[in-house]
């Protein structure tokens, strides 16, 4: 069954170097090495492969969401903020916004993009949940 195997998540870009600068620069992560035509990047215990595609930035929707926990997420949003990174916003049920950190009731989140439109989301999570 495919529920016993690792999943990766795959994000398409139209400039591969532009890419690099931005997850390795700006948002810190480090190559994990090369695929055939992208790169790979640990986070936490999974991964995700970013590589090279005409159809980079057709998703409208979340491609990644990253799981801080409650303690970290006030230090991540600022050091995103520090880098550049311009939080969304958007019209939802149960969302309010404050100062582009949506609360959710039981947890906080941001939405942003990579160079290419690729919708990224960090949000808090429970320890041990």
């Amino acid at each position: 069954m495919l529920s016993h195997f690792p999943a990766v998540a795959v994000l398409a870009v139209a400039d591969l170097e532009r890419a690099r600068q931005f997850y390795e620069g700006t948002l810190g992560f480090t190559a994990q090495g090369d695929a055939i035509e992208g790169v790979m990047y640990a986070a936490g215990p999974t991964t995700f492969l970013v590589y090279p595609s005409a159809y980079a930035g057709t998703n409208q929707a979340t491609a990644i969401s990253f799981q801080v926990d409650v303690a970290s997420f006030d230090a991540e949003i600022a050091r995103l903020r520090g880098q550049g990174i311009e939080f969304q916003t958007f019209d939802m049920d149960g969302l309010t916004w404050n100062d582009g950190v949506a609360d959710m009731g039981e947890g906080r989140a941001v939405w942003f993009a990579d160079p290419d439109g690729n919708v990224l989301n960090v949000e808090t999570h429970q320890e041990g949940g």
